[in-house]
């Protein structure tokens, strides 16, 4: 791999080129935002059934799949597998309050990847002007994750959607402004 990190003035150029889609992504991001708070409690509900139906569907995939891989040594792991996201798609979306609890749990550890994520990527284009908002957007997400985390298990349904919606809009201006500082320098 011709080494990006070999020729950093290159890389850059490179990368301000595609400053429009790092403004698409912003944008992006901050229209979902605001579809997310017109009705929160909407969102967490719906997104609780649709991960549900994924992982039931994800399930009956690999469980077909391994009928038909029956001399693979891994058989019966991957029917095991299979059945427990066929068990936990179903028991999701027929208790889709009970599943919001354990999609929070999981959500947690999303805007704890993701804000580090973005907190790593800020920090390592600090040359760049409006750095620093990249790592700010990162931080509210840890933020975020960790209120979350503490008002377990009695976060609302609102409070899921709205928390969502605030990481959506968070993000949104981190890499709408991210995009703007590469256009400004390309």
């Amino acid at each position: 791999m011709s080494g990006m990190t070999d020729h950093p003035e290159q890389y850059q150029t490179e990368l301000s080129g595609k400053w429009g889609w790092f403004v698409a992504l912003g944008i992006g991001l901050i229209v979902l935002a605001v579809i997310a708070w017109l009705d929160v409690v909407a969102v967490t509900i719906a997104g609780t059934i649709f991960i549900g139906a994924m992982l039931l569907i994800g399930g009956i995939f690999q469980v077909v799949h391994g009928f038909m891989t029956t001399g693979w040594r891994s058989f019966l792991l991957s029917l095991f597998c299979g059945a427990l996201s066929i068990i936990a798609g179903l028991l999701i979306m027929s208790e889709p309050l009970r599943g919001a609890l354990v999609l929070t749990i999981l959500v947690v550890a999303a805007l704890i990847v993701g804000g580090i994520t973005r907190i790593a990527i800020g920090f390592r284009h600090r040359e760049m002007a409006r750095w620093g908002l990249l790592v700010v957007s990162g931080a509210i997400s840890l933020l975020v994750a960790i209120l979350l985390y503490a008002s377990l298990p009695w976060s609302g349904l609102w409070v899921l959607g709205t928390l969502i919606a605030v990481e959506l809009l968070v993000q949104g201006i981190g890499w709408l402004s991210f995009g703007m500082a590469l256009r400004q320098k390309g």
